[in-house]
């Protein structure tokens, strides 16, 4: 039903008097009386009796009014939600990352945006490139954060990639390997150790050694799908192995990461992509410029101003 004239019959109900409505509303009496006559139209119902003063509601209209004040209620009601949306002040956005992305970057940013905006609910779903890419273009996200090394391909999505950061490699090293106290270190110099690499199934296989070096002549000792294993098998001592260093706030004390020299390892490349042919929710642009103030935490020259994680890490 049209709202402007429920919104008239209510008046006039309330009031019991098409002159009196009239002036509360702003309109002349004979507006009101044609605002009437065409609501009794489109319902096929008498709604008023006059009177030689006022008017009274019919049967029909008394069973009407409940229902016409709750359509008024509910329309205000889904009008403040839409100016709460585009203030920030409702809604929600729905996040992915990849995992290293999910130690660090993109936490940092979600708390920041949630202390400006408490109001916006925030979910984050954790999973490979590929896969956020999936999700992106399906509809279950809103945003993903991804990442490819030079040279890699990414799937062939409606995406739109905006480049946040170019993520360098680090080496994870027991505290006594002869090179944990060096300021940074060439990938061959390290070919003869014992490597722990990536789930061949996982996206970050490229940061095997067997694809950054391709001349790699050293063992691969296991393979582990999440970082965190990868870490707790180089403080037993079982090998080495690359870290992101997105991922060296949360690393462990009982080992020492080196940056790797940018001449031995090429950096992968960190991107927010977000859907090119879907509308986006209000929240996304926000966040990305909270996304994007975290990013150049790590395009800052080493020291990264970022909180002193437990691991030794050595300065480059």
């Amino acid at each position: 039903m049209d709202t402007d004239l429920l919104r008239t019959f209510v008046a006039v109900a309330h009031q019991g008097s098409i002159t009196a409505s009239a002036a509360a509303l702003g309109y002349t009496q004979s507006a009101v009386s044609r605002q009437i006559a065409s609501l009794e139209a489109r319902t096929g119902a008498t709604l008023f009796v006059r009177k030689a003063r006022g008017v009274d509601l019919t049967y029909h209209g008394r069973a009407l009014l409940p229902y016409a004040e709750s359509i008024l209620r509910l329309a205000g009601e889904a009008a403040a939600e839409l100016v709460a949306l585009d203030r920030l002040e409702a809604g929600a956005l729905r996040l992915g990352g990849f995992p290293t992305a999910n130690a660090a970057l993109v936490p940092r940013a979600i708390a920041a945006f949630s202390r400006a905006h408490p109001r916006v609910s925030m979910t984050l779903a954790e999973g490979t490139t590929r896969r956020q890419l999936t999700r992106l273009e399906m509809g279950d996200i809103d945003l993903a954060v991804i990442s490819a090394f030079p040279g890699q391909p990414l799937p062939d999505t409606h995406a739109t990639l905006e480049h946040l950061l170019d993520d360098q490699m680090y080496v994870a090293v027991p505290p006594g390997h002869p090179l944990a106290g060096h300021r940074t270190v060439h990938l061959t110099e390290l070919t003869g150790d014992r490597w722990i690499a990536g789930d061949v199934r996982d996206d970050d296989r490229m940061l095997s050694p067997v694809h950054l070096l391709p001349a790699f002549e050293g063992t691969i000792a296991f393979l582990v799908r999440e970082w965190t294993a990868k870490l707790g098998m180089v403080a037993a001592g079982l090998g080495i192995t690359v870290v992101s260093s997105l991922a060296i706030d949360a690393a462990r004390s009982d080992i020492a990461l080196i940056p790797v020299d940018a001449a031995s390892s090429p950096r992968r490349r960190v991107y927010a992509a977000t859907a090119r042919d879907r509308p986006p929710p209000p929240a996304r642009e926000q966040f990305l410029a909270f996304l994007r103030t975290e990013a150049s935490r790590w395009n800052s020259p080493l020291p990264r101003p970022a909180q002193a994680g437990p691991a030794a890490v050595t300065p480059g």
